[in-house]
């Protein structure tokens, strides 16, 4: 294919595999061999999880950038441009390298077929290995074991929490799908879980690895000082009157435990710094000042607790702005939110799985207003918002924070 621009390139593979997702590691292995690549100068790193994923890529990654490391992290999904998906020292990469990166790809295959995910990650770690970086730090899309991300055989594995979610691929049960995301561990290596009342499969699958288990709660534990503070213990090391971080603090105790593994030395003044500065988009991230807007993907039970929390400081009940994916637990969401906001704008999300308006407001008051656009919902809201002096929070699914942000970019 004479691909000239990575739009083309991004609409061509699109096209080769019928199925957005097919879990398996048997189509992107064999093209792996063909590329030889070369492993990072110190780590990879691999991280999975129903929620905290992100969060906890970017910290670790934030981290190791300001001790002077190089480093290359592969996430998803992306906001507005495909480049998100794969940064180097925390800065998106160009089109230029994966253009190149898709061409050897493409000529590697030869006639094996790669899903649009297979085709990214294998893109992802083409660069990081001509870039001869000191750490990847990668995310896995979907479960763990099957995910194209465990093509590569981790140094550390994270599990960041565990909840029922996907369950049409990784099972019905908690400690099914625990058992699929722990699947990333290999053989000796340390495996940092940070999942509350973790199933048993967890262990399981360390024990059967023989793969060191730290495991949050139990090697490690963490405490909220005051709303300011918290505080970070374990029988090698203790760390107190830590900033509160502006990303959740259940994700940061556990990337303390990853960062202790890495023989990297962990220092109070270092962690200060990290919990002071970290950001990531779309993490509860304030966007705007007239009225106060902040951006949250929160689309899970998980995320909408931690959404609670951080909306529950303000000195006015906020007005929601909400799309969901269908395919979500959107009972859940809503019921753990439902006091925490003044009114509701609810709007359906025009793309594949997305939940009609109708599908969230059956789960909500009757007086609640529906809208056929995110633009429609924002507007309303902003309006109110303006009148009333209140925040407006946007939240449900990337699909709707991105609905946002293409509309700024406007």
């Amino acid at each position: 294919m004479a691909a000239k621009s990575l739009s083309d390139w991004l609409s061509y593979i699109e096209s080769q595999h019928p199925s957005e997702i097919e879990l398996g590691l048997d189509r992107g292995l064999k093209v792996l061999a063909e590329l030889d690549l070369k492993r990072p100068n110190k780590k990879v790193i691999t991280v999975a999880g129903t929620n905290g994923k992100g969060s906890s890529c970017a910290l670790i990654t934030q981290y190791l950038i300001s001790i002077g490391r190089t480093v290359g992290t592969y996430t998803s999904p992306h906001f507005l441009r495909f480049n998100e998906r794969v940064s180097l020292n925390d800065r998106e990469c160009s089109d230029e390298l994966l253009i190149n990166a898709f061409e050897k790809i493409e000529n590697a295959r030869k006639d094996t077929p790669l899903t649009f995910f297979e085709f990214s990650t294998l893109a992802a770690l083409l660069i990081f290995s001509e870039l001869e970086l000191d750490y990847w730090v990668l995310e896995v899309g979907l479960g763990g074991r099957l995910d194209s991300v465990n093509m590569i055989d981790t140094d550390l594995a994270v599990v960041t929490s565990i909840s029922l979610d996907h369950t049409d691929w990784l099972g019905d049960s908690l400690d099914v799908i625990a058992r699929e995301k722990a699947g990333i561990a290999r053989s000796s290596k340390p495996l940092v879980s940070g999942v509350v009342n973790p199933p048993s499969s967890i262990s399981e699958v360390a024990q059967a690895l023989n793969a060191p288990l730290y495991q949050k709660g139990c090697d490690f534990a963490y405490a909220i000082d005051d709303g300011q503070y918290w505080s970070w213990s374990s029988e090698k090391a203790q760390y107190s009157n830590l900033p509160r971080p502006k990303l959740p603090i259940e994700n940061a105790a556990t990337v303390i435990q990853a960062l202790m593994l890495l023989d990297e030395g962990v220092s109070q003044a270092q962690l200060e710094a990290l919990f002071s500065n970290a950001t990531l988009k779309g993490r509860f991230e304030l966007v705007e000042k007239d009225p106060f807007v902040y951006i949250d993907v929160a689309h899970n039970p998980e995320a909408a607790n931690e959404l609670k929390s951080r909306v529950s400081q303000f000195d006015k009940k906020p007005i929601a702005v909400i799309g969901m994916l269908k395919d979500k637990d959107i009972a859940s969401v809503l019921d753990i939110l439902k006091d925490a906001f003044q009114s509701w704008k609810v709007c359906s999300l025009n793309v594949p799985r997305g939940a009609s308006k109708s599908e969230l407001l059956a789960l909500l008051p009757s007086d609640v207003k529906g809208f056929d656009e995110f633009e429609g919902a924002y507007s309303e809201a902003v309006k109110q918002a303006r009148v009333e002096n209140r925040p407006v929070v946007i939240f449900g699914s990337f699909v709707t924070v991105s609905h946002y942000l293409e509309m700024r970019e406007l």
